[in-house]
């Protein structure tokens, strides 16, 4: 039998389950280019699509994807393509943020029931092993790449895995397909170039089945990182914090270490950030948890915040700077909120508002009547972590120091009764927390009172 047999590759998706469409993610080289062939003729139960994604790192980016777009129109395969504007963070390699970004364009494709389908080979697997060797990796690391994996609202599938790179090569010539050469995978400055072109051929001079073996050793690992995470699953519910999503600090430091690491790896990969090296990793479950209460300590690495506020610590997307300007705010539409914050709709009050961020000094009246209480006491009380307080929108009267509302947490109301408002915070990034309130009742007229 061919050893890359479509009827075969078929009934691996259909072993899958769904009917939803299985994209392939067809950069137009060697690898994809086979898959592409070989899945026009197999027997799918589902659609079939290309996604083309355009980096823009090469001069022919978009000769490469007319090919792309050519090759698909004559197999009769629906074509997308994308295009990424990729500018990495200062100390973030080119090739690992264009791969984050390549692989947050396919999410982004992914309807429900869907499938993203990449080209990932037998020697795609031995070298991602042998590069988490080298990086001092841990077993899920040494797991190499999974045949299958969530992926946005579908999941990502590698059908290839078990068929090395010559019998692709092989499947290409014998069925006169043609593909592209990029010219960077030729880069011997890539660590992952060098181990194809140098390591493993010398590896495979002395033994021949060495890209076998080095993907059972991974197939080995990934069963006990499978392992390791079943017992840090029950743990982790053990030390879940009293916010949704965070861990307890006091419910770690009752675990021994290896556990706790290993709880903390889960964690942060639940959250869907990437887990950092050991030395971060250990500042996490080390001096986070001994820090003081009050000393509002963090860890962070690209992607990801872990902070602790109280008993609790948090794993974060990076938090924004808050807007330096007061917004003005015409009642009755919806505001838009700058830098991923959210946005903010007010139903009954009829003033010229303002909308600022980054103050904790103000005054605010919480009930018709009641005293006039510090914002900090406020925050405090609603649970809202410092570090967090200077990104809530406080709602003031335009040009005034009257304080209207705190978005999420409470409405400020004057001494006269009035008809309510209501005021509505939604789409920010903290709404799993459950820190914030999706509503807040406000006077009909602004009680509170700026800082003096």
């Amino acid at each position: 039998m061919d050893a890359l047999d479509p009827e075969r590759l078929a009934a691996d998706l259909v072993a899958l389950g769904g009917r939803g469409r299985c994209w392939i993610a067809y950069s137009g080289g060697l690898d994809s280019t086979v898959l592409l062939h070989a899945l026009t003729r197999a027997p799918l139960a589902r659609p079939l699509g290309a996604i083309h994604i355009d980096h823009g790192l090469q001069p022919v980016a978009r000769d490469w994807r007319r090919h792309c777009r050519e090759r698909c129109r004559v197999l009769g395969v629906r074509f997308v393509a994308r295009a990424l504007a990729l500018s990495p963070p200062s100390g973030e390699s080119l090739e690992a943020h264009a791969r984050e970004a390549r692989y947050r364009a396919f999410a982004a494709l992914l309807d429900d029931d869907e499938l993203l389908l990449t080209a990932h080979h037998l020697d795609d697997q031995a070298e991602t092993l042998l590069l988490a060797l080298l990086r001092g990796s841990g077993v899920h690391g040494l797991a190499a790449m999974p045949g299958c994996a969530p992926l946005g609202r579908g999941r990502l599938v590698r059908p290839l895995l078990g068929v090395s790179r010559a019998q692709l090569l092989d499947y290409a010539r014998r069925h006169r397909l043609d593909w592209i050469e990029d010219p960077s995978n030729d880069a011997l400055h890539h660590d992952r170039n060098l181990l194809r072109h140098q390591v493993l051929p010398l590896l495979r001079g002395r033994w021949p089945a060495a890209a076998s073996t080095i993907a059972r050793s991974a197939a080995h690992c990934a069963e006990a990182a499978t392992l390791i995470d079943r017992q840090a699953g029950r743990d982790l519910a053990a030390v879940a914090g009293a916010v949704p999503g965070t861990l307890s600090v006091a419910g770690l430091c009752g675990l021994e270490p290896s556990v706790r690491r290993a709880v903390a790896r889960l964690w942060l990969r639940r959250q869907g950030f990437a887990v950092p090296g050991r030395a971060r990793l250990e500042r996490v479950v080390g001096e986070l948890l001994t820090a003081r209460a009050d000393a509002a300590p963090q860890v962070a690495w690209t992607g990801c915040e872990v902070r602790r506020y109280r008993d609790d610590l948090y794993a974060l997307q990076p938090l924004p700077r808050p807007p330096d300007a007061a917004l003005r705010w015409v009642s009755g539409r919806e505001l838009v909120l700058p830098q991923g914050l959210g946005e903010l709709r007010l139903a009954g009050v009829e003033l010229a508002l303002e909308v600022r961020f980054a103050g904790a000094g103000g005054r605010c009246r919480q009930r018709p009547g009641g005293p006039l209480r510090a914002l900090k006491k406020v925050f405090q009380e609603a649970g809202v972590a410092p570090w967090l307080r200077p990104l809530v929108p406080l709602l003031f009267v335009a040009g005034t120091d009257r304080l209207v509302a705190v978005a999420g947490v409470c409405g400020c109301h004057p001494e006269e009764t009035g008809a309510p408002g209501r005021l509505r915070w939604s789409g920010h990034p903290w709404g799993a927390l459950g820190v914030f309130r999706e509503a807040c009742e406000i006077g009909h007229a602004a009680g509170g009172e700026g800082a003096q």
